[in-house]
């Protein structure tokens, strides 16, 4: 049952959104308005305002006759996706460098320190939501409101698509180590070579949605 402390619409935003980040939902599936409604313990109102929002979001899909769906996206549309992370997010990572350093190098400090935690403990919910916090913080440095509200319109896209890889033990400790040297080129200086190891990181994280989702397609195809 939500609480009245946020709006209704905020709370069920709020709490769908959360679903779909972490997953409970598949990629493409159709959302029931009464059946959010009736698990929330609201009316459709709210609901519906709420889908709204995720839609603005790019987190869901109303179709007119057909009804509201889980976002999808095809392997080409993963690989745009990627493309704009990486000149996003490595454009961000230099001005906040060039602007912010220190500060936004204790930020990534602190993280990485909660990243290893998460990882050691098996709490893969709480590494998602550090790794989606690492990257943020190249924004909240980077001292231009236009990077940060471009950045919003597709970060919980990348954070549901995060969330379908990070089960995977073996991604998550190669993503903390690269995350350590970046942090590493950072604390030397070495700016350029921290945003080229963002790119690539970036990339690879693309490659391998496109490989879960090509594996995927495989199973559904021998089924």
């Amino acid at each position: 049952m939500l609480k009245r402390t946020k709006s209704l619409t905020e709370q069920a935003a709020d709490e769908i959104r959360t679903r779909i980040v972490r997953g409970d939902f598949q990629l493409g599936a159709p959302l029931s308005e009464n059946t959010l409604a009736s698990e929330l313990g609201v009316s459709k109102t709210p609901i519906r305002e709420a889908l709204l929002q995720l839609k603005m979001e790019g987190l869901v899909s109303i179709q007119p006759q057909r009804g509201t769906f889980v976002f999808d996206m095809s392997a080409t549309e993963i690989v745009e996706l990627g493309e704009l992370r990486d000149t996003l997010e490595v454009a961000a990572l230099r001005m906040a460098a060039h602007r912010n350093g220190l500060p936004l190098i204790a930020t990534l400090e602190a993280l990485r320190t909660q990243m290893e935690r998460a990882v050691a403990a098996g709490e893969v919910v709480r590494y998602r939501s550090l790794d989606a916090a690492f990257h943020q913080a190249f924004f909240d440095h980077c001292g231009n409101s236009f990077f940060m509200s471009c950045y919003a319109g597709f970060a919980f896209r990348v954070q549901a698509l995060r969330g379908r890889l990070s089960n995977d033990p073996a991604l998550n400790e190669r993503s903390l180590a690269e995350h350590g040297r970046m942090i590493a080129l950072l604390k030397g200086d070495a700016v350029e070579e921290a945003c080229s190891l963002l790119s690539s990181h970036v990339r690879a994280t693309a490659t391998q949605y496109v490989t879960r989702l090509d594996r995927g397609a495989a199973g559904e195809s021998a089924a």
